[in-house]
C-alpha cells in the first residue's frame, strides 16, 4: 500500500486496507489522473453523479474538491438547482444543504 496519507487512508485504511488502497491507487492515481477530461470537469461531473445517486457523504468531499479542482460556489450552485428537475428534489434540497454548509465555512 502506498505511503502517503490520503483522504481515505485517513478515513478508514487501518480498518480496510484494501479498499484504501484501491481508492488511491485506481480511483485517484489512474482514472483521476487521466488526461482526456481536466480535473475540473471530473470534478463537475462527479458531483452532479452524486448528486442524482443522493451520497451525500461522499458530496461533501467532492464539493470541497470541486473547488479546489477550479469550479465556483456560483456554478456549483446551479448544478444542484438543474438537477432538481431531473434528479429529484429531495436530492437537491440534501445537496443544497450539504453545500451551504461547506461554503459558509469556506468562506469564513
Amino acid at each position: 500500500m502506498t505511503n502517503k496519507h490520503t483522504a481515505a487512508h485517513n478515513l478508514f485504511g487501518e480498518f480496510s486496507p484494501k479498499l484504501a488502497e484501491l481508492t488511491d491507487q485506481i480511483l485517484f492515481d489512474d482514472v483521476w489522473a487521466r488526461t482526456e477530461l481536466s480535473l475540473r470537469d471530473r470534478s463537475l461531473i462527479t458531483v452532479a453523479a452524486l448528486i442524482t445517486q443522493h451520497r451525500p457523504d461522499q458530496l461533501r468531499y467532492h464539493l470541497n474538491l470541486a473547488l479546489e479542482n477550479g469550479l465556483t460556489q456560483a456554478e456549483l450552485k446551479e448544478v444542484i438547482t438543474h438537477l432538481a428537475f431531473y434528479a429529484g428534489w429531495p436530492s437537491s434540497m440534501t445537496a443544497v444543504l450539504i453545500a451551504k454548509e461547506i461554503f459558509e465555512q469556506d468562506n469564513a
